[in-house]
Order: C-alpha cells, then structure tokens, then sequence
C-alpha cells in the first residue's frame, strides 16, 4: 500500500527517490483538535450578520483566509463581496467567539507521532493559515521540544493562502529542502490541494466529517483516519520511504 503510493508519487512527478528530510504539518484538525470550535465560531458570527453558513461547511473552507471565507458566503447569498468593514467586524466577532469556547486538546497521536518524526532526525515544520499571537507558546506546552519559531509559516508568511502552494513552498524554503524531500500532512481539503500543487508528497488525515473522497479527490496521496492511525502506522510508511524505487 506505502510503496504503491510512492511509486505512483514519484512517477507523476518524475522524480527519482523520496529523500524524508522534513515533515510539513498543519495545524488545526492536525496537531489540535480545534476545527469543531473554528466550524462552531463560522457558524455563530455568520447567523449574527444574517449570513448562512453550515458547521460542515467550514470544514470545506479550512485554510482559507477569513475575508475569503466571508466573501466567499457574501457573494453565494448577496451577490456581491463584503466590504473591508463588514469583513472586518465578522471576523472579530468568529475570533472573540472561538476564543470563549474551551481551549481544544491536542489530538490523539500527534504527540507520539512527532516524537518519532524527531527521532528519526526529520524536520517537523507548522504550516498554518492561522496568526494567532500565542501560537508558538502553545506549541511549546502543548508539543516540548518539537518547534523552532523558523520553521514556522503562519498567515503573516505568505500572500496567499492556501489552496495556493505559497504556503507549502514557504515551508520547503525554510526547512532547506526539495519538495521530494518533504511530507506535507494535513486533514482540508484546501490543504491537501496546497500541498499537492507544491509538488510534496500528501498525507490526508480525514479527523473531520468530510467523507474521504473529498480528500482524496484534491489529490493526497495517502489517507488515515486519525493521527493516531498514522502514527501507528508511522515504522511502516517510513520503512516504505527509505527503500529505494
């Protein structure tokens, strides 16, 4: 199944081997289990300014920029984008609501699998939409040891979001390495699209409710249903990466 998946990888792209140097994760859905809260907070802020938009349907915008998000609804029910004003004041409203909700517990299985990706001497990378201010701090407590602030690609990073590859790209230039040097892991679909489009092996964790082709259609090319499940699985993917086509 891992070799199949690689040899298919390597043959699109037409390159010689998978050399694992560095593991580009995403965050939320990833190391945290946080999307029910973004998914609850779109909800909430959007009813408040007569704007629809389902808890499901955030899943399918994850990783976005929020004034794409909004004006994305904006322009399906009103038929013409939001003002810098209203994007503004919606977006304030999603945070202030997501931040009164529980703080989200790291997902089962990131912990242990990062450990083995360290272990492996491989370079974890964040890849993530977010700009939170707090975010390295969190990290840290949440994921000692792990984290080094650059390797780090946060919303103030990048120009365009995902599914653009510009953040995926970025995270390959920081941690110094090729794209068939690299894993991308993430559980959007806009995600899965970034990280294919930078040309980087995918790995899809479906953590959320979207059925699996809506991951596997954007391109991954490995799909878990946990990261626990990856990380159970991690000795036999890395064992299938280190033999040689």
């Amino acid at each position: 199944m891992f070799e199949e998946a690689i040899r298919t990888y390597l043959q699109a792209h037409r390159f010689g081997s998978l050399d694992l140097k560095a593991v580009l994760l995403d965050m939320d859905g990833v190391l945290f289990d946080s999307m029910k809260n973004h998914a609850a907070a779109w909800h909430e802020a959007m009813k408040r300014y007569n704007l629809q938009m389902s808890p499901e349907e955030a899943y399918l915008h994850e990783g976005r920029t929020g004034a794409d998000t909004i004006n994305i609804i904006s322009a399906r029910q009103r038929k013409k984008e939001a003002t810098d004003e209203e994007i503004e004041n919606i977006y304030e409203t999603k945070s202030e609501i997501f931040n009164s909700l529980p703080q989200a517990e790291r997902m089962p299985g990131a912990y242990e699998l990062l450990q083995k990706i360290k272990g492996e001497g491989l370079t974890p990378v964040i890849v993530t939409g977010s700009g939170q201010k707090s975010l390295l701090e969190r990290l840290n407590k949440n994921f000692p040891d792990i984290f080094r602030p650059e390797l780090m690609v946060t919303a103030f990073d990048v120009k365009y979001g995902k599914p653009n590859p510009e953040p995926y790209l970025m995270g390959l230039q920081k941690a110094g390495v090729k794209a068939n040097e690299a894993i991308v892991v993430e559980n959007a679909p806009l995600g899965v699209k970034a990280g294919v489009a930078a040309g980087i092996f995918t790995v899809a964790v479906n953590t959320g409710p979207l059925p699996d082709e809506v991951l596997t259609q954007e391109g991954a090319n490995l799909l878990f249903h946990s990261m626990m499940e990856f990380n159970n699985s991690w000795e036999r993917f890395y064992h299938a990466v280190k033999q040689k086509p």
